[in-house]
Formats: C-alpha cells, sequence, structure tokens
C-alpha cells in the first residue's frame, strides 16, 4: 500500500521487525512447557460456549 493511503486510513498499522525472524521456530522454556502441556493434558481448555 501507498504510504499516503496508509497515513489517511482509519485502520492499525503493524510493522514487524525483521530481525524477530530469528527467532522463529527456536523453543524457549522448555521446562515450563512441558510442565503446561502436562497441565492441559489434565484439566483440558475451558469450554467457550456463548
Amino acid at each position: 500500500m501507498e504510504r499516503s493511503k496508509l497515513k489517511n486510513s482509519k485502520g492499525l498499522v503493524v510493522v514487524v521487525d525483521k530481525s524477530l525472524n530469528k527467532l522463529v521456530g527456536k523453543e524457549y522454556f522448555p521446562e515450563k512447557l512441558k510442565k503446561v502441556n502436562e497441565i492441559l493434558a489434565k484439566s483440558g481448555l475451558p469450554k467457550l460456549d456463548k
């Protein structure tokens, strides 16, 4: 989209820093992730019926 159209648009414009691409696919805090997955396996997710 052109800059003039972006300036005049009413929506939000989000620019993502390309240096974050190096973080894709890495696993952070593996011990906490394992614990959370175990908890979710036992209790499950809440029902969101409205």
